[in-house]
């Protein structure tokens, strides 16, 4: 009788993996086109498996880029080259390409990460995050550019004159969308920040 449940649990086993194999590989389960809905699970996962990773590899010292008005101005000049394409501008509708993302970037002109611990928002522009767009800079950002970014994402939302200036004068280099494109708001979504 034991030898038969077990068996039973095995055998149950087997089949599930052997279900879920078909379905992934078959594309049945998890749908592979940025504009499908994916399933609770995996959002889940993918946000578990964000948060633990972040977790335990960001770094955990403080910010060495000092604020100052220079390292300010620096830093909106890096975000307007890098950045400004999918998370967005003070004042403007988000681009085409960010309208087009899957996770949507966050438009970080109206939220932004001042929350987030500067070794977080260092790690996320250094590694990236998969299957999202937001790209690896750890070929194209020195560490200290990277600091600074994370230095005026810190901040943003309480720069000096000067450099609230200039991130207020910043602008898109691409088409924005049309309003009638703009995605709605979704109850209880969540960004991958």
């Amino acid at each position: 009788m034991v030898k038969g449940f077990i068996f039973g649990v095995l055998a149950t086993m087997v089949v599930g993996l052997l279900v879920a194999y078909v379905g992934i590989t078959q594309g049945l389960l998890i749908p592979a086109n940025a504009d499908a809905k994916p399933s609770h699970m995996e959002r889940w996962a993918a946000s578990r498996s964000l948060d633990a990773t972040i977790k335990r590899e960001m770094p955990t010292q403080s910010n060495p880029i000092p604020p100052t008005d220079t390292n300010y101005l620096a830093a909106i000049k890096l975000y307007g080259e890098n950045c400004s394409v999918c998370h967005g501008v003070p004042g403007e509708r988000p681009s085409s390409i960010a309208i087009g993302l899957y996770q949507h970037a966050p438009q970080l002109a109206q939220h932004g990460v001042e929350d987030d611990e500067d070794g977080e928002t260092f790690w996320k522009i250094k590694h990236g995050i998969r299957m999202t767009g937001m790209p690896a800079f750890t070929r194209t950002l020195a560490d200290d550019q990277i600091w600074t970014l994370a230095l005026f994402l810190k901040h943003m939302d309480k720069l000096p004159a000067r450099p609230e200036h200039a991130w207020k004068a910043l602008r898109v280099p691409v088409a924005l969308a049309p309003r009638s494109a703009l995605p709605s708001p979704q109850p209880g979504s969540t960004s991958t920040r």
